[in-house]
């Protein structure tokens, strides 16, 4: 299954989001996942695995088990980079060793000091607080973002973790929209005025987090995690899934793509078996009820910073 974008290009529903994945197992990892069928990989110069990421396409491309014009691969400008777009968007390229992107995302509407192309650091104050650049609009990175476009280096453009009124400047502003806005968003995170603003205006969301953070965010940011929520586990019960499976097909029945990660290769082919099932417009329902508006991702406690204050 794939969304259609605004400017006619296809994205798979479902991929595999590389964040947090240990680099010893990132090649096993895709490898496999391309395998069981997945054709959509996120990542970001963030994630600082885009070139062991880059080693296991290329393997991927030069066995034949997939060709480049199959896969949908994205990844995003850093903070940091803003006022660097193209060396930032090159240096991605380089190391994931191709020629072009599908999908470029602005990762976070905010510009920080920048630390040097592709380094990706968060620079902190004496006080501990992230150093934002008040120099650069989030305009004049969109209109840098737009030139990659005009040059063939990627073939859409996107938004991360953006709000209703940043994605509307963004609309506005624009020459060439975004065919995407990415954030968190999830059962305990509902977020349903931010996706609905989105797909009337032809945005297509990208649920990250889409199981809502699971053990990766209790580690990080000591959050809690939908999937041990006892309405989620019976709805699983009923419909012989596991959890995971349930939240997913949520999401993908509220028409949003959905980025997995897991550093597990059971897991991976779980997380893909979620096509041949419909959860009924009452248990959708019931899943709507559960909502508590809880962030798990949260920068804050690395930046000094609440940004979404």
């Amino acid at each position: 299954m794939a969304i259609t974008l605004n400017n006619g290009f296809k994205m798979p529903i479902i991929g595999l989001g590389v964040w947090r994945m240990d680099e010893s197992n990132i090649r096993d990892l895709i490898i496999n996942a391309i395998k069981i069928g997945y054709r959509h990989i996120d990542c970001a110069a963030d994630y600082r695995n885009e070139a062991e990421v880059g080693e296991a396409l290329a393997e991927a491309f030069s066995t034949g088990l997939v060709k480049r014009e199959d896969l949908f691969i994205t990844t995003k400008l850093w903070n940091s980079d803003h006022g660097h777009v193209l060396e930032a968007c090159k240096d991605s390229l380089k190391k994931l060793q191709l020629d072009y992107l599908d999908l470029y995302l602005v990762h976070f509407p905010v510009a920080t000091k920048h630390t040097g192309v592709g380094t990706t650091d968060s620079a902190l104050d004496e006080d501990g607080v992230l150093e934002i650049d008040t120099t650069i609009s989030l305009e004049t990175t969109w209109h840098a973002m737009e030139d990659l476009v005009s040059m063939g280096l990627v073939r859409s453009i996107g938004i991360s973790n953006y709000d209703i009124f940043l994605t509307r400047d963004c609309l506005a502003y624009s020459k060439v929209k975004p065919v995407v806005n990415q954030f968190e968003t999830h059962p305990y995170f509902q977020r349903d005025s931010l996706v609905k603003f989105c797909q009337k205006h032809g945005i297509c969301v990208t649920a990250h987090t889409p199981l809502g953070g699971a053990v990766a965010n209790t580690e990080w940011f000591g959050t809690v995690s939908c999937l041990d929520d006892p309405v989620l586990k019976g709805l699983a019960e009923k419909y012989k899934r596991t959890v995971a499976q349930t939240v997913l097909r949520w999401g993908i029945q509220r028409n949003t793509a959905v980025i997995p990660k897991t550093s597990k290769l059971e897991r991976l082919e779980e997380n893909f078996k979620v096509f041949d099932f419909e959860l009924s417009k009452e248990d959708m329902d019931v899943i709507k009820s559960i909502d508590r508006k809880y962030r798990t991702n949260q920068p804050a406690r690395f930046w000094g910073i609440d940004l979404f204050a």
